[in-house]
């Protein structure tokens, strides 16, 4: 018989993707996917379920079903989507906690796949050039969605310890990107004025959507589990190379003033940045790779460039909500610039 998998965050891009792409696997039997909504996209073959992995129910979804691999999406980035941060918390954390409770008491269980997030790292000035799997940050996340992924990893890490016979494999994604995902990165890229760190040029790494796919694959037919894995697409890409490749115009920032702009752009609607997220576009984050392709197996058919690229080929231009008010703000950010400088 072959593998009955469940799938969480279904009614997600990502998520929904991938309930469909598993389901064209010859070794997988039965794909079932579970939200509290119902997915707007197609899900294919796949059974969809509408259940909240915060509430207990989800324990008697995998046992009815004889559930034997769980692959855990729902780990939210975007508070916007997820109806502000609190509930982005509570999905992400307290969801998590639930569902490995879940998985816990079920025999069946004898996979976990989670989504995780290059975000654990952190971003500072003394971070190393690339992020081995064995390392920690420098500058742990305080807020947002690095610090629930933290969380998030800390519970994975209890889970294994009481089921050790479950197979763990814990992927840790750089920022994903291509042509039809949505993403605070995607969101900052459409911007009609772009902000960047007065003083700093950060090197990003990317991952396309069709990569993160197969490797979240990869992860769910492995026999043994391959615990952590940095995901990440060859090479590097500056933030003035990618802006300059999206066509947009940016304003430099001082420091000091990234979490006012921040919060300028959240509230505008436009792109939803944590102070976390302003730092990566100041420090940048680097990934070493190796265990992804000696460990999990998996070649990405994209480096960062490319990925980006096909970003940029699917047209997405910048947003004119409240372009005005951006403006203004990129103007009064330049203009603070300037006094300090005639000050100085």
């Amino acid at each position: 018989m072959g593998q009955v998998v469940l799938v969480t965050g279904v009614s997600r891009y990502l998520g929904g993707r991938f309930a469909r792409r598993l389901t064209r696997h010859p070794g997988i039997e039965r794909v079932i996917g579970v939200d509290v909504v119902p997915p707007p996209h197609s899900i294919g073959d796949a059974e969809f379920v509408r259940a909240d992995i915060r509430n207990p129910i989800i324990a008697k979804v995998i046992a009815q079903a004889g559930v034997d691999t769980v692959a855990h999406l729902n780990v939210i980035a975007t508070p916007t989507s997820a109806g502000g941060r609190v509930s982005m918390k509570e999905i992400n954390v307290i969801g998590t906690m639930q569902l490995l409770a879940a998985c816990q008491k079920a025999p069946s269980v004898q996979r976990l796949v989670v989504k995780s997030s290059a975000a654990v790292y952190g971003s500072s000035p003394r971070d190393p050039a690339m992020f081995s799997e064995d390392m920690g940050p420098k500058s742990l996340p305080r807020s947002g969605f690095g610090k629930d992924s933290v969380e998030v990893e800390g519970y994975v890490r209890g889970f294994s310890r009481r089921r050790g016979d479950v197979q763990v494999s814990v992927l840790r994604f750089a920022n994903i990107i291509g042509p039809g995902i949505s993403t605070t990165m995607t969101d900052y890229f459409t911007l009609p004025v772009v902000p960047t760190m007065l003083g700093f040029d950060a090197r990003l790494q990317f991952v396309h959507e069709e990569d993160a796919l197969d490797a979240l694959a990869a992860a769910t037919v492995v026999e043994k589990g391959v615990g952590l894995v940095n995901v990440a697409g060859d090479g590097v890409i500056t933030v003035s190379q990618a802006a300059r490749l999206a066509g947009r115009m940016t304003v430099p920032v001082p420091m000091q003033l990234s979490g006012w702009v921040g919060q300028v752009v959240r509230r505008s609607r436009l792109a939803d940045f944590s102070p976390e997220q302003m730092q990566q576009l100041a420090y940048g984050r680097g990934l070493d790779t190796r265990r992804m392709r000696e460990v999990l197996g998996f070649e990405p058919a994209h480096t960062t460039m490319q990925a980006f690229q096909s970003f940029v080929d699917a047209g997405r231009g910048p947003k004119p909500v409240l372009m005005p008010r951006l403006v203004e703000t990129a103007r009064s950010a330049q203009g603070w610039v300037e006094r300090q400088a005639n000050v100085g």
